[in-house]
C-alpha cells in the first residue's frame, strides 16, 4: 500500500516492499499534486503485482543513446556509424542529460519540429528512425513504457531532391550508354561509369572490385566487399553495407566483353583493383573525379547532370520501367528488404500503375 507525503511544493509516494526479508520501499517525489503521485504509485503497484520490478533509476537520454549505440551498433559500416553519431550529437544538444523517462510524445514532437526547421524531410525521417530504434530498446529493457516516437509527424523546411531528379529517363540512359562506349579509350573513369549504369552498384562496391570478381564464363559479377574512398570509411577493403549486399549479379554480355578486352590489354596493379589510381589519396578513382566526368558527358549530350549515385537510381528505374520484378531489383541492388526499394522508387511504381491497369483489363478481355 502506498503512502503519500508533501515535501515543500511537491508530493512523494512511498510503496512498502520487502525483498529477501528486508524492507526495501520504493520512493519517488517531484509530483505537482497528490493525485499525480497516486496515479504513478498505482502503475508501480500494478507492475509489482505482475512480478515486474520497475526501473526507477532515471536514465539521461543522451547517455542512454550513446550506450545503446556502442552496444548494439558495433557491426555497421563506418559511414553509417557516422550518421548515428550525428544523431547522438543532436540528442546531446537538445535533450542533454534530460531523463528518457521524462520525454513524452508532445515534447518529442516539439524537438522534431524544431529540427525540421533547418533540415529536409528525409533528414528528419532518418533522425526519427535512429531514435525510434533506441526508444524501442528502452521499452524492451523496461526503462520506459510508452514509445514516444510512435505516430510522430515528420516534416522538413529544406526541399529534398525529388526522386525523379536523381535518375535519367529511359531515352537519356540510351544516349549516355552509347556515349560511354565511344569514350572508353579516353580514361578508366568511363569504364567505371559504364559499370555503374549497367549494374547499379554503389560507388564503394565499384572501387572495391578486383579482376577476380568478374566471371567471363557466366557473365556475372561478385560483390563481396567495398573500398574506403573517404576518411569516414575503413581504410582499404571493407565490408558491404549489409548482408544482402553480398551478392552475385548477371551482367550484359557487351559490358563483360568490354571489360574482358580491357583486362587483356592493361597490366594488373599492385592492389589488383580494377579502378586503381596511384595518384589518388585513396588509390582509386575518386568520387569527385567520377562526378565531374559524368557531368561533362551529360552536358555534352544536353542532359541535366546527375551524380554517379544517380546512375544506381537510373539502373533500378530502367529495370522497373521494363517491368522487372521489384523483388529481383531489390536483390540486385543489395537492399536489405523490398521496403527500401519501394520507398526509393515509389514514383516509378506509380507511373507503371497505368500499364498494370491496361494489362489487367486486356487479360480478361482476351479470355
Amino acid at each position: 500500500m502506498a503512502s503519500f507525503q508533501k515535501r515543500g511544493k511537491t508530493w512523494q509516494y512511498t510503496i512498502s516492499r520487502t525483498v529477501a526479508g528486508k524492507s526495501k520501499p520504493i520512493r519517488k517525489g517531484g509530483f505537482r499534486t497528490k493525485k499525480e503521485a497516486a496515479a504513478a504509485a498505482g502503475e508501480i503497484e500494478a507492475e509489482l503485482r505482475k512480478g515486474v520490478v520497475p526501473h526507477l533509476k532515471l536514465e539521461p537520454f543522451d547517455a542512454y543513446f550513446e550506450s545503446w549505440l556502442n552496444i548494439f551498433k558495433t557491426n555497421i559500416a563506418k559511414n553509417t556509424l557516422e550518421r548515428y553519431k550525428n544523431t547522438l550529437k543532436t540528442v546531446q544538444n537538445y535533450f542533454g542529460d534530460k531523463p528518457i523517462q521524462e520525454i513524452n510524445k508532445r515534447s518529442y514532437q516539439e524537438f522534431l519540429n524544431l529540427y525540421a526547421q533547418d533540415h529536409a524531410k528525409d533528414s528528419t525521417k532518418k533522425l526519427n528512425t535512429h531514435i525510434r530504434a533506441c526508444v524501442r530498446n528502452a521499452i524492451d529493457e523496461g526503462i520506459i513504457r510508452v514509445d514516444f516516437t510512435r505516430g510522430a509527424v515528420l516534416t522538413g523546411n529544406k526541399e529534398s531532391k525529388r526522386p525523379e531528379e536523381k535518375h535519367l529517363h529511359y531515352d537519356e540512359s540510351q544516349k549516355l550508354l552509347k556515349e560511354l562506349y565511344n569514350r572508353l579509350d579516353r580514361s578508366p573513369t568511363y569504364y567505371l561509369l559504364l559499370l555503374a549504369l549497367t549494374t547499379g552498384c554503389r560507388f564503394a562496391e565499384l572501387v572495391g572490385l578486383q579482376r577476380k570478381d568478374f566471371n567471363f564464363v557466366t557473365n556475372s559479377l561478385s560483390i563481396t566487399k567495398t573500398w574506403g574512398y573517404t576518411k569516414k570509411m575503413p581504410e582499404g577493403f571493407g565490408p558491404t553495407k549489409n548482408e544482402q549486399s553480398v551478392r552475385t549479379i548477371k551482367v550484359d554480355k557487351k559490358t563483360m566483353k568490354i571489360f574482358n578486352k580491357w583486362f587483356d590489354e592493361t597490366p594488373e596493379n599492385i592492389l589488383k583493383l580494377v579502378f586503381y589510381s596511384p595518384q589518388s589519396k585513396y588509390k582509386v578513382i575518386s568520387n569527385g573525379v567520377a562526378n565531374k566526368v559524368l557531368k561533362s558527358t551529360l552536358e555534352s549530350l544536353k542532359i541535366s547532370p546527375i551524380s554517379v549515385h544517380g546512375l544506381r537510381h537510373t539502373h533500378a528505374s530502367i529495370l522497373l520501367y521494363r517491368q522487372v520484378s521489384i523483388y529481383y531489383v531489390a536483390e540486385r541492388l543489395g537492399h536489405a528488404n523490398t521496403e527500401t526499394t519501394i520507398r526509393n522508387y515509389a514514383h516509378i511504381i506509380k507511373e507503371m500503375r497505368k500499364q498494370d491497369e491496361a494489362l489487367t483489363t486486356n487479360i480478361f478481355e482476351a479470355m
